[in-house]
């Protein structure tokens, strides 16, 4: 943490864990339910529509609490910016996943916590200890055993190519993100700030979705379409922005992209709750190595 910031406080810190924590169990759903979606739709037309309803019901939310009808907020571009680079992200990971598979794009993702500690320090002074940077590296390594299934070949032999190296920009952007929420926050409650941001990475996915949306038979879509639809507008994106946002401005931010590391491993879960099979032991020893690396994390001192 930077030293300099002392502002949150040890009960806004645990907070701020607890909201990471429940960020990672939506977001794992949300390849669960997506994967249900995906026959049917096309995957830019999905996160377009999510964006959307997720932006909507935001807005609803504000003024619902704030009895008022919100006007556009001062220094737009702040919005514009953290907006534009979470837009890019998705963007970038939909035209990787073209060029190369899942498994290579998630340990491209590993990365994240990682560079967001190096912006959280040039952008925000966040000193990071070197017992965190060693329960980062402890994550990311429980991480990328689940990803690549505990098989040692399948890792040696993966392959940095050009999808690859799209999806290291788009990740580079979602490092970014995190130190830029509490370097950008001019005093805006999480909620509008979450709002704005909303708005401005729909118009940045919508207008790169809009040839496929316009192509889209939108009546013809099944109905586990919207149910899934729902659940990734609502709780993968809407909450989950909110629940980032929370935590970015109360702590460092490779805490805050660290518990990513933790996706693997609630998708696990879900997956054989929902009946599609548990991972094998050996698969799981990486999902526990995860969580003791994230454990050591939680209790390290911030800076």
């Amino acid at each position: 943490m930077d030293k300099a910031d002392t502002g949150p406080t040890n009960r806004e810190r645990t907070l701020g864990h607890i909201a990471m924590l429940s960020y990672a169990a939506l977001v794992a759903g949300s390849f669960s339910y997506g994967a249900l979606a995906a026959p049917h739709i096309g995957a830019s037309s999905l996160t377009a529509m999510r964006f959307l309803l997720a932006a909507i019901l935001m807005m609803a939310a504000l003024i619902a609490l704030t009895r008022r009808v919100p006007t556009l907020p001062r220094s737009t571009w702040r919005f514009a910016v953290l907006g534009s680079l979470m837009g890019v992200f998705f963007i970038l990971m939909f035209v990787a996943l073209r060029m190369t598979d899942p498994v290579s794009t998630s340990a491209v993702f590993t990365l994240i916590p990682l560079m967001s500690a190096v912006f959280g320090y040039f952008l925000l002074r966040q000193i990071s200890r070197p017992v965190v940077v060693f329960s980062l590296i402890i994550a990311a390594i429980g991480a990328l055993w689940v990803i690549f299934r505990g098989d040692l070949a399948r890792a040696m032999a993966f392959d940095v190519g050009r999808g690859e190296m799209i999806f290291f920009i788009g990740c580079v952007c979602q490092a970014a993100y995190g130190p830029l929420v509490r370097l950008l926050n001019r005093g805006e409650g999480v909620l509008e700030f979450t709002c704005w941001t909303l708005v401005a990475a729909t118009i940045c996915v919508t207008l790169y979705a809009s040839p496929e949306l316009l192509e889209t038979d939108w009546q013809a879509l099944p109905a586990v379409v919207w149910y899934c639809l729902a659940y990734l507008a609502l709780f993968a994106t809407a909450i989950s922005f909110f629940l980032l946002q929370y935590a970015s401005m109360r702590l460092p931010a490779g805490k805050v992209f660290a518990y990513g590391y933790l996706i693997p491993s609630f998708v696990i879960i879900l997956e054989g709750l929902l009946g599609h099979g548990w991972a094998s032991p050996f698969v799981a020893i990486g999902a526990l190595i995860t969580v003791v690396g994230l454990v050591v994390l939680v209790y390290a001192p911030d800076g």
